[in-house]
């Protein structure tokens, strides 16, 4: 079956590969970045000789995140043009880098904005019209960190993706009885393969980073960076992580996995996720919603 995607934050990184992946397997997907008569100019030339060349139906559209407006013009685009959405990919993300006291709080503001508000906007333009259907996927694409180890210097990213995971569980149960299937992603740390930990963001508050940098926390970043990497296998590939959505996307309706975990460090984060879910499964039983543990059949 040939479903209508929109996959966010796809001018690189898992995005950019998730929507190629995608395309590959007949769907028609929509790689969603902003500024693209602009710096992302490049991308969307990229996004069009893959197509080409590959013969499949990818296409690019701006979509801020940031942005409502941006966000409803995009989504309303898509359905004037093929009058469906089937599929939403919530990949739209950024990382940082740092001691957490050395970013201001307008920092942890703006990648909460990037990482958790980007969702709910898409979500509040995307779902009405999912809703009339009866029948659509959210795939969230969570970390590993928001319950695994957590090493230093990930603060900020850790929190905004913790956030964002807890309200992809919220609506897994809102949705469900919509017809609408949730499936979180949860990949672990690749350091190599994309652009996450290159293009991080790091504090604005230079001085208080210095003061890390001496002292008792001298070795800490470089520790931490090279302890990541070495936890990694060599082989670790984050097209796997895009090879997971797509057979997320490709399972039959009802039968989707709610949680896959791509961790090749095996940081313990399955683990906790699974007594986490176990959990709530359980909590929903005994306060008589256990329905909403799948999504009723579609219209």
């Amino acid at each position: 079956m040939s479903y209508i995607i929109l996959v966010t934050g796809a001018s690189s990184g898992f995005g950019g590969m998730a929507a190629n992946e995608l395309a590959a397997a007949g769907h028609t997907v929509y790689a969603s970045m902003r500024e693209t008569l602009g710096r992302n100019a490049p991308q969307v030339a990229a996004v069009a000789a893959y197509a080409k060349e590959h013969g499949v139906d990818l296409r690019t559209i701006e979509l801020d995140v940031a942005s409502q407006q941006s966000v409803d013009a995009a989504i309303a685009k898509l359905i004037a043009e093929h009058g469906r959405l089937d599929v939403v990919v919530h990949n739209a993300g950024h990382m940082s880098f740092g001691p957490a006291e050395a970013f201001t709080p307008e920092q942890f503001a703006q990648l909460y904005d990037i990482n958790v508000l980007s969702t709910q906007r898409v979500n509040r333009a995307a779902l009405p019209p999912l809703r009339k259907q009866g029948k659509g996927l959210l795939v969230w694409v969570s970390s590993s960190s928001t319950r695994g180890g957590t090493p230093p210097y990930l603060a900020p990213y850790f929190a905004a993706k913790a956030g964002m995971d807890a309200l992809a569980v919220s609506y897994a149960g809102e949705l469900a009885r919509w017809g609408i299937e949730t499936s979180i992603i949860v990949p672990g740390a690749f350091t190599k393969g994309t652009n996450h930990f290159t293009h991080s963001g790091k504090p604005a508050d230079e001085a208080r980073a210095s003061a890390y940098a001496d002292g008792p926390t001298a070795d800490l970043a470089e520790t931490a960076l090279k302890g990541l990497a070495m936890l990694g296998p060599e082989d670790a590939d984050p097209e796997e992580v895009a090879r997971a959505i797509a057979r997320v996307v490709d399972t039959p309706f009802g039968k989707r996995t709610f949680r896959v975990h791509i961790d090749p460090s095996s940081d313990g984060a399955e683990i906790v996720n699974g007594v986490a879910d176990r959990v709530r499964a359980e909590l929903l039983r005994r306060i008589g919603l256990e329905d909403v543990l799948k999504p009723a059949r579609g219209r």
